[in-house]
């Protein structure tokens, strides 16, 4: 319509018959309320009932947002911490990711720089006695972390005591010093020999795997002396374990240094189950402070008690070396070196990341003696060598479980079930949605009644 057409009313006068003739005109606009609502506004914007609906709108979209915003905050919220539960899980899986591969590998280190060093020297208690000598480090290492990542620094002094804590609540006292120190010196000492004296015997493989069994043994020990749950699937994984020492020690018909070697690899393997039962009786749990000073003061009472057996053994000529230069001091630095930082990385371990990856980092470390081993040409697998081996480290992974695996396994079903029966009430609900879609197409759609 032009401007012409359009009548104008003047001030004071009734307007009715010229706003029906304009609303007349635009009704066609009105059918799709949402998309002409802006043209509408800008061809009629003087009316008030356009101008009043567009107001109302933006209050009820005002109060919405109103009463929606706290909800969004609370959604927001909710998905922060799951993302940083999530980062956090990652994080862990990386670090443990990290430990299992640094606790294998440092693991088949020890042992290979062993069987080197036995190309030229045979002293397995002096090599004993200086690897352990070098946990006196344990602590400094572990006071330098504590430098470096601690907001509130500590004096060494202060520390030292607050660790010291493990021994009672009077700290170490020269008593608590030699009653508590002792027994454990003197197992870590002999696990340490039998497992030097078990490489000379065997190939790095065996005695790793026959290493294996201290997990069958601990859960033994624990079960008699400390009067932990019973579970039939350790059992089992105990009898796994002795049948894996009898295939390894039928692998060679049964041969004189294999049984020796068999004897001193399970010697080993007890002597270290006995320590982590012991330990656990008398100190029970602790933390990675207390665990460095501890194994600091088992390097200090080897280093003043046990110093007299090595210089017996060489003037007895049992261990006898023609002079300190001719020491291969670079395998037994590298040896020392590796083996502090086993027993550093397995207490790092259980605070950086979870506690079952260092056992798997120990189980790991048998097949990288194999295959160190295998090229390098020292031993041969048969059936009988590898069936053993594989049998020893099912059942290392059978101890692993947790005591209420039974518990999650059926929960773990369970939650698989109601997962499918969900899915197939879903299946069955889909056809009804797409016959009511594929009506709306059609046009047949249901007004309801008013």
């Amino acid at each position: 319509t032009s401007r012409s057409s359009v009548p104008r009313c003047k001030p004071g006068t009734n307007c009715s018959s010229s706003h029906g003739s304009i609303s007349r005109q635009l009704s066609p606009l009105s059918v799709t309320e949402d998309s002409s609502a802006p043209i509408l506004e800008l061809q009629s914007r003087g009316s008030s009932g356009v101008c009043g609906h567009r107001v109302e709108r933006q209050n009820r979209s005002g109060d919405d947002g109103k009463q929606t915003h706290p909800e969004n905050s609370s959604q927001r919220n909710r998905l922060k911490a799951r993302c940083l539960a999530c980062t956090a899980v990652l994080l862990k899986a990386v670090w443990g990711l990290l430990i299992i591969l640094s606790v294998s590998s440092s693991w088949v280190g020890t042992t290979q720089i062993v069987k080197i060093t036995y190309k030229n020297f045979y002293c397995p208690f002096f090599m004993t006695w200086f690897s352990t000598n070098w946990n006196i480090m344990f602590f400094p290492v572990y006071y330098s972390g504590h430098l470096a990542t601690a907001q509130v620094k500590q004096s060494p002094m202060k520390k030292f005591r607050e660790c010291s804590r493990i021994f009672g609540e009077d700290g170490l006292t020269l008593k608590l010093f030699l009653k508590r120190t002792a027994p454990f010196s003197i197992l870590w000492t002999l696990t340490n020999y039998l497992y030097l004296l078990a490489l000379k015997k065997l190939t790095a493989t065996d005695v790793s795997a026959l290493f294996c069994c201290n997990k069958a043994f601990v859960f033994l020990l624990s079960w008699i002396v400390l009067k932990d749950r019973f579970m039939g699937v350790r059992i089992v994984a105990a009898i796994m374990a002795i049948t894996g020492i009898v295939m390894m020690a039928y692998a060679d018909n049964f041969h004189a240094d294999s049984i020796i070697g068999v004897a001193f690899a399970v010697g080993s393997a007890s002597t270290s189950a006995l320590y982590k039962v012991l330990f656990k009786m008398f100190l029970g749990s602790a933390n990675f402070g207390e665990a460095a000073h501890f194994v600091s003061t088992l390097g200090f009472f080897n280093l003043i008690f046990i110093s007299f057996t090595p210089v017996i053994l060489y003037f007895t000529k049992v261990e006898h070396w023609s002079s300190f230069a001719a020491l291969p001091w670079g395998c037994l630095c590298g040896m020392a070196g590796l083996w502090l930082a086993f027993n550093i990385l397995v207490n790092v371990g259980v605070v950086l990341t979870y506690p079952i990856l260092i056992s798997i980092g120990t189980v790991l470390s048998v097949p990288g003696n194999a295959a160190v081993d295998l090229l390098k040409q020292e031993v041969i697998f048969n059936v009988v060598r590898l069936a053993a081996t594989i049998i020893i480290c099912l059942g290392f992974l059978l101890m692993l479980l947790p005591e209420e695996w039974d518990e999650i396994t059926l929960r773990f079903i369970n939650s698989l079930k109601e997962k499918k029966s969900e899915e197939h009430m879903e299946d069955m609900t889909d056809p009804s949605v797409h016959l009511r879609s594929r009506s709306r197409a059609n046009g047949t759609v249901s007004i309801p009644l008013a």
